[in-house]
């Protein structure tokens, strides 16, 4: 019998999960066994878990799960260094040349173990079969603004946190800019067709935020652009890849230019192919903003699981998602897993 084992996530703010209580149901119902690990931390409560009569171990325990079992979480895994024996689902964020993903691979080359990378689990058609994208861009948006919002009055962005809804983010940045009357920045989104652009998009259009989209006919001269450096906020929502331009030179520091914040939520910052040159680190909940020049100011905002700060709305759009694909689990050599697996030993 097919074994998915839902483990608690140990990163830090990270309240979502890739399935939901409707969803273990259904993987019941089609014959795979279920496993949920207790949380103190994820939005969805347990008590949904175990009210589909699913199994419920300790947190943190799929470390003794049995060799068989799939083990499903969606963000890094504790840096202990031990080896890999399972098969895990996961973002693991190691085949664009990160540090840590050499050593993430390292660990399961040791242990025998397998990496089905959410980021790369595609239908036949090459496209991911199930993203954050769009809450990543929503949030990621929500931060650029908050970050711009704080350097209208002489500071820096402050922590951020998780809301209770969309609505409740919209509330609280109204609230924000209400004391800047009717001034608003304008901003250019790089990538504006795809999930995430259209979560930036929608969340700067809520706020009153003029808009510039641009997508892949906008960039294919491969650069300059001078166009970035003309607005206010600047929105990355490409991933880095072999071929992508150079959006944010490292000379754009001392450029002229209106741009003051620059909202990279693709975040490869450690990537070979990062398309912004003016940072070379994630920014945290805690400090939200790096500040890489001050006069004039330029902040980068870059956090790596923003759409945890909408963590049940993107989890249950997340989870809907994803869950056909789960449900062919069984075949693991086949469709989306197959090809999944394939990459992860070509990266190898």
């Amino acid at each position: 019998m097919t074994h998915l084992w839902v483990r608690s996530e140990s990163r830090d703010h990270e309240q979502r999960v890739g399935v939901t209580p409707e969803g273990v149901r259904a993987l019941m119902e089609a014959g795979i066994k279920v496993t949920v690990e207790q949380s103190a931390t994820r939005a969805i409560p347990i008590d949904g878990f175990a009210a589909t009569g699913c199994d419920i171990a300790a947190e943190g325990s799929w470390i003794n799960a049995p060799r068989d079992a799939i083990v499903f979480g969606l963000k890094e895994l504790p840096e202990d260094g031990t080896p890999l024996p399972h098969r895990h689902i996961m973002f693991g964020h190691a085949y664009k040349g990160q540090p840590s993903g050499r050593i993430l691979l390292d660990r399961f080359k040791a242990g025998g173990g397998a990496l089905y990378d959410l980021e790369y689990l595609v239908g036949e058609d090459g496209r991911r079969v199930a993203a954050f994208g769009y809450w990543a861009g929503y949030a990621g948006a929500a931060v650029s603004l908050l970050c711009w919002i704080a350097q209208q009055q002489g500071g820096i962005a402050a922590p951020v946190g998780v809301y209770p809804s969309s609505s409740a983010m919209r509330d609280d940045l109204s609230a924000r800019l209400k004391p800047l009357g009717n001034k608003r920045p304008t901003a250019l989104i790089i990538g504006a067709l795809g999930r995430v652009g259209t979560g930036g998009a929608d969340l700067c259009t809520s706020m009153g935020v003029d808009v510039t989209k641009w997508d892949m006919a906008e960039t294919a001269s491969g650069g300059p652009f001078p166009e970035v450096l003309a607005h206010d906020i600047f929105l990355n929502c490409i991933l880095a890849r072999p071929g992508t331009p150079v959006f944010v030179p490292a000379s754009a520091k001392t450029a002229l230019r209106s741009l003051s914040v620059i909202g990279d939520i693709a975040c490869d910052p450690d990537s070979d192919f990062s398309p912004i040159k003016v940072y070379d680190r994630a920014t945290t909940w805690d400090a939200p903003a790096l500040r890489v020049h001050d006069a004039p100011v330029l902040d980068v905002t870059a956090i790596d699981n923003l759409p945890s700060m909408l963590p049940v709305e993107s989890s249950e759009d997340f989870a809907s998602q994803l869950l056909p694909s789960l449900l062919t689990l069984g075949a693991l050599d086949q469709g989306v897993w197959g090809r999944a697996k394939a990459t992860f030993d070509e990266n190898l």
